[in-house]
């Protein structure tokens, strides 16, 4: 089965993150080995980047989300902990001893 996102065919995980944000996955968490010059050559077009459309990072969280919703629901089924009520010392404030 293929799988398209704007005209685009997605062929791997890599590609839908890309065809989702818009970008490269490059460009935002680098790759192995890239030199100083290549470092903030990169970080320069990042800035560029968000300075040009600032709400891209809610996009890419929401990107996240609902990835994460649609292929590991599990990590949504979350149950409050309820915490330990404080043992109290001796008797209570305000209290005559």
């Amino acid at each position: 089965m293929r799988t398209y996102i704007g005209g685009h065919q997605a062929v791997s995980d890599v590609d839908f993150v890309e065809l989702a944000l818009g970008t490269p996955v490059e460009l935002w968490l680098g790759v192995e080995g890239e030199s100083e010059t290549d470092r903030a050559a990169r970080l320069d077009a990042a800035r560029d980047i968000l300075a040009d459309n600032p709400g891209f990072p809610d996009d890419a969280i929401r990107v996240v989300a609902e990835t994460l919703e649609d292929f590991a629901p599990e990590l949504f089924n979350v149950v409050p902990l309820t915490q330990p009520v404080a043992r109290r010392r001796g008797a209570r404030k305000g209290a005559a001893a």
